[in-house]
């Protein structure tokens, strides 16, 4: 699928197209075979470029085609993704299906066909481009440089929301955590914690990209272009910031409730060791005066309860003795 749009020169409105002209900007999402041959063809570039933004595993980076006159930049922008795990219930043997919300990163290639053309391919949906097209003024797809450092700028910025919300949902976690230690919420921050692992590589790479646009060589630089494109770097030099920080958080609670989860089991495995301990001394003298051998008070009437309180005196020195050396809380 792809969209085209256009602004006025004398109004500066931007309006959605379907005639190829300059000063376009296409947006493409997830394109087919006949969407990016019919692109190519009515721009005279190649499809490298665009399969290049395709890739789901493709790096940020700057690359240029001189025949074309076509320069590519790929960057890495942040997504929320759904991702569906399978939960095998036993009695039935049926498998449920639970989506869990991941932040995760995709390529997002920005094409500038020679200076007619603005491109956009991405394989997914993404909120940066989709608030980008709802802009009616204050946009110009005329202004190819200026484009690109906008949406590097609310790349950044969108990086930044979605850190805090990853440390908002880090917070809920952890209070869920401090009253019941449970397997759900472990898995969650280590969700979390790739996350910010993916975000970090991301952004660093991002901030390459954009110190090399700025000096100058890849295009060419306006006053206003330049103060947007080293707003937009320090505005990922933030992220970057932001990330490690909440990567080291993480990374120490994740440790802290490791450290309290053993604790917790070393503290259970002493209570029935102890436990076990105490039951096992009624056990033990019940065992000996049941053998088929002459033991004490066996004529005795009072026999039993003699044994009896005897055993319960053993355990009860037992247990205070465990409870001293601190085996029992």
């Amino acid at each position: 699928m792809y969209k085209m749009y256009n602004t006025d020169i004398e109004s500066n409105i931007t309006r959605e197209t379907t005639e190829f002209k300059k000063g376009n900007w296409i947006n493409m999402v997830a394109p087919t075979d006949n969407e990016i041959k019919e692109i190519c063809d009515n721009l005279n570039i190649q499809a490298d470029f665009i399969r290049y933004a395709l890739d789901f595993e493709e790096k940020a980076r700057i690359d240029f085609e001189e025949d074309d006159n076509t320069t590519l930049f790929i960057i890495d922008v942040p997504i929320i993704e759904k991702v569906r795990h399978t939960n095998v219930k036993r009695k039935r043997k049926a498998s449920k299906y639970i989506e869990t919300e991941e932040f995760t990163t995709m390529p997002l290639g920005l094409i500038i066909v020679r200076d007619d053309y603005f491109i956009t391919v991405s394989l997914k949906k993404n909120k940066i481009i989709e608030d980008l097209a709802k802009i009616k003024k204050g946009m110009y797809t005329y202004k190819k440089s200026r484009m690109l450092f906008q949406i590097f700028y609310k790349n950044a910025s969108e990086f930044l929301r979605h850190l805090k919300q990853i440390n908002k949902e880090t917070e809920v976690a952890e209070n869920v955590l401090q009253s019941s230690l449970q397997n759900k919420e472990l898995l969650k921050m280590l969700s979390l914690e790739k996350s910010l692992v993916y975000f970090t590589t991301s952004l660093k790479s991002n901030e390459l990209v954009m110190e090399k646009t700025l000096r100058g060589k890849i295009l060419k630089l306006y006053d206003e272009d330049e103060d947007i494109l080293e707003d937009a770097i320090i505005e990922n030099k933030q992220a970057i910031e932001m990330s490690k920080i909440y990567s080291d958080i993480l990374n120490g609670t994740m440790d802290a409730y490791a450290s309290i989860i053993s604790n917790n089991l070393n503290v259970v495995m002493k209570f029935l060791t102890s436990i076990t301990i105490i039951i096992a001394i009624p056990t033990l003298i019940s065992s000996y005066w049941g053998m088929n051998v002459r033991v004490p008070f066996q004529n005795h009437p009072l026999g039993f309860a003699i044994v009896f309180l005897i055993s319960i005196l053993l355990g009860l020195i037992a247990f205070f003795w465990l409870k001293r050396k601190n085996m029992i809380d």
